[in-house]
């Protein structure tokens, strides 16, 4: 209710109030994300990994809400990806795949853990670049590829919006171009 109140208060205005570590949340907190416009900061890889025992810890309700990206974006609200390093791995190419298929490190869950929540590659990808620019009121200079923008993009070495799902796991940089300079390249 504070995000409300706060409008209450102050007026109305583009605050983007954010929620870090969005991961556990009650479904009617949810269902006010778009109306309010909250952004929900999230760190994908944790589902893969918290997928072994969260189920254990938190009781039927607050399952419902957890990692709940497609009801995130569903109900209005923006997701913003990241990585969460040194506590999880750097690599968002495993975000990635986390989040599009929610398959936990241990394999027991190969259709996905609470996989009603999963989202495709594409609002993955959106999440992990616009979804983080627009948390920080930076969309402007970043998170799109387009003229008048930063230019820093990578080069993978498959597709990731046409292969398998599963297989982007093993999908590698192979160039990185920060500010429209080449400043990696694998050999």
């Amino acid at each position: 209710d504070i995000f409300a109140k706060t409008e209450q208060a102050n007026g109305v205005r583009d605050r983007r109030f954010r929620i870090e570590h969005a991961q556990h949340l009650r479904l009617d907190d949810i269902k006010r994300f778009g109306g309010q416009k909250v952004v929900a900061s999230m760190q994908p890889f944790h589902i893969i990994d918290d997928g072994r025992w969260a189920w254990k810890r938190l009781d039927e309700q607050r399952l419902k809400g957890t990692y709940a990206f497609r009801t995130i974006l569903d109900s209005g609200g923006v997701l913003a990806f990241g990585s969460d390093s040194p506590v999880a791995p750097l690599n968002p190419i495993w975000g990635v795949y986390a989040a599009a298929t929610r398959r936990t490190l241990d394999d027991k869950n190969p259709n996905g853990w609470i996989p009603e929540q999963k989202i495709s590659v594409e609002e993955t990808v959106r999440a992990f670049t616009w979804g983080s620019a627009y948390g920080e009121f930076q969309e402007h200079i970043k998170g799109t590829l387009a003229v008048g923008k930063l230019a820093d993009f990578v080069v993978l070495s498959e597709d990731i919006f046409t292969i398998d799902p599963v297989k982007i796991w093993n999908v590698k940089v192979m160039k990185t171009v920060v500010n429209g300079k080449l400043v990696y390249e694998a050999k």
